[in-house]
């Protein structure tokens, strides 16, 4: 889920000159009060997840971090889960998106029964998408043990996004900021990190829709590296606690038991298989025998600073997560692979995988088609670019809503459609990257984002496994037309041929229209 839409809605409202009108009604946020900053435990030698990350990390150089790649939905949430079971003294969580449904639900009561054994429990959320879900993190919040903040909080607190967004209008330049970060870490020993948000469609239980996505799950040193930039996030002026923001109107007991009540509507998981499609047992099986299975690597981890919201474009990409997630790819000398589900290269990228090319580069894009996107007016600014990149030698699949789930690589999608949502790069067979960021201009000069590159030919291999021996799982090949005007869509047949498609499959003529008539209120800018 892209934080675009936000701008959609509010630049829908400002060119229909509704917002106007409510100005002299916008809320606002009450003042701030100091308060004492906390730090991650790091005396977590005597825990289980402590002992764990010690023993798989002594037959490595104390540089190395482990990592597994997490592409399966139903895997990456026993991940989050049994870390937060196995967990004793920490759990520091920060997500962009916790939705109130049965994925954001269960991982709240696993969140509420670690506190209750006596975990530091400190949630930090981003606090776009919160509407109608305070009574959940304050009643939440009034549990001992636990601490739940939010970052960069919109002044109203309506139900209704729209609302929000209504409500909030004129404080525009601040709340278009927004904390992307996806990750949690257990004991300061192993964390979850990558692109999943919490919600049902990121862990293929949507009915109309589900995520294709990817998650990593680390030990090592870049745990506690993460932890730092948890820190920093949790202790910054831009984190609100709840308390300040959503006070409660009942007793503790009662906001105890109301928020017991809520969680108990969440539906059970369904059942893990015995091993991914990469050979591996559960995390949660794995954490139980003591034997979590890793490859050990090199890595840098890029943090954006949660500053970057306040800064002018130009110096929030300086130093950005962005910026050097792109020097690594463009240190690329053979090939580089991206999957990004918002991809909008603008002329800076467009210059770069035209110089790689000439170097004698191959550059191959996963992004969404217009039929899988959650975001069409990213898709338009993607658009301007792809006949360009085509001409250029730039290699582009487009994710078909209805193909790629037939591979069941990641996950069983059922009569749902499929939409891209992992953030990856890899570069010359050799290095890999995983974080939150899209290849936008918002992520790299608007909002806060988190990414890792691995440098571990091993688990590039892992990765290829997903792709390999499945020609359809990435939907549709693009190509130019006869003439070099047009693009036209390959979707292959079940004999391994080509169905060749003169048009975008599918029918969006409302759709494009709406985008013809928003993108240019919008501007690239702000996609």
């Amino acid at each position: 889920m892209a934080a675009s839409s936000l701008i959609r809605r509010l630049a829908a409202l400002v060119w229909a000159g509704v917002a106007s009108a409510w100005l002299t009604g916008c809320a606002g946020l009450p003042p701030p009060q100091p308060r004492e900053p906390t730090a991650a435990i790091t005396d977590v030698g005597d825990t289980a997840l402590g002992q764990l990350a010690r023993l798989g990390a002594s037959d490595s150089a104390a540089s190395l971090s482990g990592f597994r790649l997490l592409p399966e939905a139903a895997f990456a949430f026993d991940a989050r889960i049994s870390l937060a079971r196995h967990a004793e003294k920490s759990l520091d969580v920060q997500y962009y998106l916790i939705e109130k449904d049965d994925v954001g639900l269960l991982l709240l009561r696993e969140l509420r029964d670690a506190a209750a054994r006596g975990v530091r429990v400190r949630l930090l959320v981003d606090d776009l998408y919160t509407a109608g879900e305070d009574e959940v993190f304050a009643t939440f919040s009034a549990f001992p043990n636990v601490e739940v903040r939010l970052f960069n909080p919109l002044p109203s607190r309506a139900d209704s996004l729209a609302l929000r967004l209504l409500f909030s209008v004129a404080d525009f330049g601040r709340i278009n900021h927004r904390m992307h970060n996806k990750l949690l870490v257990a004991d300061n020993s192993f964390a979850v990190s990558g692109g999943r948000n919490i919600a049902n469609e990121y862990f293929m239980r949507g009915t109309a829709a589900n995520f294709i996505d990817m998650d990593v799950l680390s030990s090592g040193p870049v745990v506690r590296q993460m932890s730092e930039g948890f820190d920093r996030y949790w202790n910054c002026e831009h984190a609100w606690p709840i308390e300040r923001i959503a006070p409660l109107r009942m007793t503790v007991d009662e906001a105890q038991k109301r928020f017991d009540a809520i969680a108990s509507t969440a539906q059970p998981d369904v059942p893990i298989r015995q091993r991914d499609v990469m050979d591996r047992s559960p995390v949660g099986e794995q954490l139980t025998t003591g034997k979590v299975d890793l490859r050990w690597a090199p890595f840098t981890l890029f943090v954006d600073e949660p500053a970057k919201i306040t800064r002018a474009p130009g110096a929030a990409y300086a130093g950005s997560v962005n910026e050097g997630a792109l020097g690594v790819i463009n240190s690329g000398k053979r090939e580089v692979k991206i999957a990004s589900p918002y991809f909008i290269p603008g002329p800076p990228g467009m210059a770069m995988m035209k110089a790689a090319i000439a170097r004698g580069g191959r550059i191959t894009v996963v992004t969404n088609s217009l039929g899988a996107t959650d975001e069409p007016l990213a898709y338009a600014g993607y658009e301007r670019y792809r006949a360009d990149m085509l001409k250029i030698g730039v290699t582009i699949y487009e994710i078909a809503p209805m193909l790629t789930g037939r591979s069941r690589h990641f996950g069983n999608f059922g009569q749902s459609i499929s939409r891209l949502h992992a953030k990856i790069a890899v570069i010359d067979d050799e290095r890999f990257f995983i974080g939150s960021m899209n290849l936008d201009r918002r992520s790299a000069a608007v909002n806060t984002e988190m990414g890792l590159v691995i440098d571990s030919p091993e688990l590039v291999a892992d990765y290829e496994k997903l792709l390999g021996g499945a020609r359809v799982s990435l939907g549709y090949r693009l190509r130019l037309a006869p003439g070099g005007r047009r693009v036209q869509w390959l979707e292959y047949d079940d004999d391994g041929g080509d169905v060749v498609h003169e048009d975008e499959p599918g029918e969006f003529l409302w759709l494009r229209f709406k985008n013809w008539l928003l993108l240019p209120i919008v501007g690239e800018e702000l996609l």
